[in-house]
């Protein structure tokens, strides 16, 4: 579904230039450090989300683990622009926006620099031929592999069956041990430590049943 374009993006985004480095690809290998600087202190970890749509998630997130440091990609610029509004009116230290292809990562990010990766509700892209744009398609796990630290963990909702099962299948043929596996994660275990993103919120609310998974990428040699 296509945003609504907002009116002056471009000048609002500006007004909230502090929470988009402008070239982000020199932080790579040293964003706890810019985190550290804006936070006052050193974060004891770094979480991408990738996809981070209107920011509910990133900054439920952020409130409840204020040590943590957060980064959120989003390509969609109106989207973005609510995020960074939200973020900048809770005054929230640990938590910064990137507008970029998130194929783009790994010039971004050092190897090993991230501690946790979340795949909220991306775009399912059904047709076949557009599958290794799918945030878990194996080029996107070998990358998710490259940039997360040992014991990190890739964390995906989504309430599309095809692409959970997509996903399943993805994940286990290229060696990740998959986790807290359910079809429908507001009755299951987890469901308490659930924090839901907007998207979330209004389908669940229409009966749709919410996918999710933890995944863990196999050893590096």
């Amino acid at each position: 579904m296509r945003m609504r374009k907002h009116k002056h993006t471009e000048e609002r985004l500006a007004l909230c230039a502090s929470l988009l480095p402008e070239n982000p690809g020199e932080n790579r290998g040293a964003w706890r450090k810019l985190f550290a600087a804006r936070m006052e202190r050193e974060p004891v970890g770094l979480e991408l989300e990738i996809g981070c749509g209107k920011g509910g998630f990133i900054l439920q997130l952020a409130e409840r683990h204020p040590h943590v440091a957060f980064v959120a990609v989003e390509v969609c610029r109106e989207a973005l622009l609510l995020a960074v509004e939200k973020c900048k009116a809770a005054d929230l230290k640990n938590v910064l926006f990137l507008c970029l292809d998130a194929a783009t990562l790994g010039e971004i990010f050092a190897d090993g620099e991230v501690e946790r990766i979340y795949l909220n509700f991306s775009d399912p892209w059904p047709k076949s031929r557009h599958a290794k744009r799918r945030l878990t398609a194996p080029a996107f796990l070998a990358l998710y592999q490259t940039l997360l630290a040992p014991g990190g963990t890739v964390r995906q909702k989504t309430d599309n069956a095809p692409l959970f099962a997509y996903s399943l299948s993805s994940f286990r043929e290229n060696g990740w041990a998959l986790s807290q596996v359910t079809d429908d994660l507001h009755n299951s275990p987890w469901a308490a430590d659930n924090l839901m993103t907007e998207y979330e919120k209004t389908w669940s609310e229409k009966g749709f049943s919410i996918h999710a998974l933890t995944a863990a990428p196999p050893r590096k040699a």
